[in-house]
């Protein structure tokens, strides 16, 4: 990991990052020491756009998370084809499975905008489970978040057309990074950039299947995409397309089982 600040000054949080890490919801339900002795024992690294976070491949050494700005998780096939997986807001924390396991990291990350992290080093993680008891039970319950996301988006791949699989990532990278209260006049960006190539991987898909489906999306005037990122114009619309298509899938295949 890299650190633009001194090097002889330890970095700390502002007080809008530190907000920002209480806020995640798995974090905020730690118990006050835990979450105190998290705080305290984590490290503050700050990294440029595009800086590399970890490596895939190299040996895990910490559990971490964003603090500002955001983290792209991205893998390299054995074939060499690299793929966009997610992209982290502040709040959700990393690397736990990894850690706990003394293995490899299974992505790269890298700092999508300016972002800063905090990171637990391995020996500290460990010894946080000593010394909290109800950091273990914690971890599991990350853990089946996790899991749950994962179960419910190999769903919507395998049964949701795309115009809906694209309209439920639109709300998911809004939720996640756009803003906390509606603008005037109803535009809502989505609050991180992505090229199109990005947003096709998150879905699956081809550029060009993605690119289609804005352009008629901006023909129904349900956003705005330009090259400075996707303005949501009618998020109404938006949650309609995700819920419709959910709703006829799910009428589908209750037929097929009768």
């Amino acid at each position: 990991m890299h650190d633009t600040d001194h090097p002889h000054q330890r970095p700390l949080l502002t007080p809008e990052e530190r907000e920002a890490i209480n806020r995640g919801r798995w974090f905020a339900a730690l118990t006050p020491s835990l979450r105190h002795d998290i705080l305290r024992l984590g490290s503050v690294t700050r990294h440029a756009h595009g800086e590399m976070i970890v490596e895939q491949g190299e040996l895990a050494q910490f559990w971490f998370t964003c603090a500002s700005g955001a983290i792209r998780f991205r893998r390299t096939t054995p074939a060499g084809r690299q793929v966009t997986l997610a992209y982290v807001e502040p709040g959700i924390w990393v690397g736990e499975a990894e850690v706990l396991h003394r293995g490899p990291n299974t992505y790269d990350a890298h700092a999508h905008g300016r972002t800063t992290l905090l990171s637990v080093a391995e020996s500290v993680f460990r010894r946080l489970l000593l010394e909290h008891a109800e950091f273990g039970e914690a971890l599991l319950s990350l853990q089946a978040r996790r899991m749950r996301y994962l179960y419910w988006m190999m769903e919507d791949m395998a049964t949701l057309p795309l115009r809906a699989r694209l309209a439920k990532q639109l709300l998911h990278l809004l939720r996640r990074f756009g803003p906390r209260t509606p603008l005037p006049g109803g535009e809502q960006p989505i609050g991180i950039a992505l090229v199109q190539d990005e947003l096709a991987q998150l879905l699956g898909c081809s550029r060009q299947r993605v690119n289609v489906e804005l352009k008629t999306m901006e023909r129904e005037g349900i956003l705005r995409a330009s090259q400075r990122g996707i303005v949501v114009l009618d998020l109404a619309q938006l949650e309609t397309i995700a819920q419709q298509e959910s709703a006829d899938e799910r009428t589908v295949q209750e037929r097929v089982r009768d």
